[in-house]
């Protein structure tokens, strides 16, 4: 059988289960099945597949009809400039984290050795795309997840940054190590009782900890805020991700806590979704 009509099929099946990129998943899936670029694919519709590499990739695609998450069927996602290894322990790597990256960047493009600490590593993506940018960082991830250190050491090693960072399985409720020059997290901010109007790519397949923001989508952001103010150096920086409708409820709670809010930044979608303070306050 021919690529093109094999992809052509797994986009039409995908495209009833409503899958909105049917065609996109069709060729990354079969790109990662025959270890090409998808641009390979694109320009060699004509070549054959193996009946091997076609029994897998219909496998795949099943999967795919179910709602796996592409990122969980090719164990990997791009993120900032580096390819991430995920699997189901994690919470796959957003566009809109991103936004983290640039704004830390921006804030310490003239200084030098910078300790920090990421709160809810889980992939290692906001940490160790930071300590890639800048070689003179140190930081420490932390994460309840044993099971998300486990992929965010295995990043770490594919980075190159092992050396400049370390993990600590732990809650920040019982996390006391150091002072901070910078705090970073992205937190889980979604209401529980909104968890089931989510896409069941995210629903049923991305781990419930690393999304679950309790009754009012801020219970985990209330616990990061009061646990950095005693970690964070006076002067230092607080970064967080939050939800589009959480501005006003979170710089009070920055507020109660000893922090100043130097600024919101949107997201792609002109949301609000990343808020940057300073500790003013003991």
């Amino acid at each position: 059988m021919k690529l093109e009509t094999a992809i052509n099929n797994a986009y039409e099946y995908l495209k009833n289960y409503n899958i909105k990129s049917a065609l996109l998943d069709s060729e990354l899936l079969m790109a990662n099945v025959i270890n090409k670029s998808r641009e390979y694919i694109i320009l060699n519709l004509n070549d054959d597949i193996s009946k091997k590499d076609f029994n897998t990739f219909q496998k795949m695609i099943n999967q795919r009809s179910e709602g796996k998450p592409i990122a969980h069927l090719m164990h990997k996602k791009f993120f900032w400039k580096y390819e991430f290894f995920v699997n189901r322990h994690v919470l796959i790597p957003r566009p809109d984290t991103e936004i983290i990256i640039e704004q830390v960047l921006k804030i310490y493009k003239n200084k030098n050795k910078i300790n920090f600490l990421d709160i809810g590593s889980g992939s290692g993506c906001i940490l160790l795309s930071l300590l890639k940018e800048r070689k003179d960082f140190t930081g420490i991830g932390l994460d309840i997840s044993s099971h998300a250190l486990k992929v965010c050491k295995i990043n770490a090693y594919k980075l190159g940054v092992g050396s400049r960072a370390k993990l600590y399985n732990s809650d920040i409720d019982k996390f006391s190590f150091g002072k901070y020059d910078l705090i970073i997290s992205n937190p889980p901010y979604i209401k529980n009782l909104d968890l089931k109007y989510l896409e069941k790519d995210v629903r049923n397949f991305e781990p419930k900890v690393a999304l679950n923001g309790g009754l009012d989508g801020l219970s985990e952001i209330r616990k990061v805020i009061k646990k950095s103010s005693e970690l964070i150096k006076f002067g230092g920086k607080l970064v967080l991700e939050i939800a589009y409708n959480q501005k006003q409820e979170v710089k009070k709670l920055l507020k109660r806590n000893g922090f100043y809010t130097n600024s919101v930044v949107k997201d792609f979608a002109k949301n609000d979704r990343c808020i940057i303070s300073t500790k003013i306050k003991d």
